[in-house]
């Protein structure tokens, strides 16, 4: 796949560095930052403001990337801005707002625990087996499809990462069962929570300085549900919402101020889509490069909501 074939966002996550941000899973350097940008093409980037309006005036080029930042991570603000405020890139940073509130997404600390904590990520999922003690043999017999079209749309994940996930989004029924486990393993390594807050996420302060900036500030939904798809439409307007409320205050702008959202972990149906545009999104993105068949598509930018982003690593593989 070109990665200039068609215009696209380029999804950023974690970032490292030899201070706070210690390396991990997926975790970008600096130099693995600028590495993107010089193989992307400076004059290709778009600021985040001239992407969107392109996109509403239909003159995106093939051409034409833009940078997008999920999930709040600290690492992003300490790592990553200042490189995008010394080449004047503007870029579009999605915030779910629980963060914000004192309640950050308990994945992201359990990401951070399991590759932290461990000699290896093996050791973890060995762990995390044990105590789970269920024979998961058919389980993931019924799964080998799912697990290698994963494989192929996220390349830079191991399969064990993959049926970890599947484990976790699938097999374990109820959210608190999962986390259950994961907080018995965080007390048998002394891993205390609280002690990370500050280092993981970002705080108001920091949202408020990426908008005095001029990065584009959107939703990201209010609690980052990992399949917001399986809510009902209510449940997710209302996490959508309560989102859009929180971070419109935060940046003291009006509430129509906010046009663009990110799916939380690319998970997203029609109820989604209609939600989005009775809040008036008119940009939002999805995780993959994919034509998904199961979600009716007929391109790869599909909609003006499901415009299609890649993996940095895919950028860096692929040249």
């Amino acid at each position: 796949m070109n990665i200039k074939n068609f215009y696209h966002g380029v999804v950023f996550h974690l970032f490292q560095d030899k201070r706070i941000h210690k390396k991990g899973h997926g975790s970008l350097s600096k130099d693995n930052f600028n590495e993107i940008i010089k193989i992307i093409g400076r004059d290709n980037i778009l600021d985040a403001d001239t992407f969107y309006e392109r996109l509403q005036e239909n003159k995106l080029k093939k051409n034409h990337v833009c940078f997008t930042f999920d999930d709040a991570h600290k690492s992003a603000i300490d790592v990553a801005l200042p490189i995008l405020e010394d080449l004047k890139i503007k870029s579009f940073f999605y915030v779910y707002s629980s963060v914000l509130k004192g309640k950050p997404d308990n994945l992201e600390i359990f990401r951070y625990f399991r590759t932290n904590s461990f000699k290896n990520i093996n050791e973890f999922y060995t762990l995390f087996y044990k105590a789970l003690n269920e024979n998961l043999t058919d389980f993931f017999k019924k799964k080998e499809k799912i697990i290698s079209e994963k494989k192929k749309r996220y390349p830079f994940y191991s399969v064990e990462d993959i049926k970890f996930r599947l484990v976790r989004s699938d097999f374990i029924k109820e959210k608190k069962d999962f986390e259950q486990i994961m907080f018995t393993l965080m007390k048998n390594k002394n891993f205390k929570v609280e002690d990370k807050y500050s280092d993981l996420f970002m705080n108001t302060d920091d949202v408020i300085l990426l908008d005095n900036l001029g990065h584009k500030v959107g939703l990201h939904s209010h609690t980052h549900p990992i399949k917001i798809e399986k809510l009902s439409y209510e449940k997710q307007l209302e996490e959508y919402t309560k989102n859009k409320n929180i971070l419109s205050k935060v940046i003291k702008k009006p509430i129509n101020y906010i046009k663009t959202a990110s799916h939380p972990c690319g998970s997203y149906n029609e109820n989604s889509l209609k939600v989005l545009k009775e809040l008036g999104i008119k940009l939002a993105f999805k995780d993959s490069m994919l034509i998904e068949k199961e979600k009716k598509m007929k391109k790869i930018n599909n909609s003006n909501l499901e415009i299609a982003r890649i993996d940095p690593f895919d950028i860096t593989k692929k040249n």
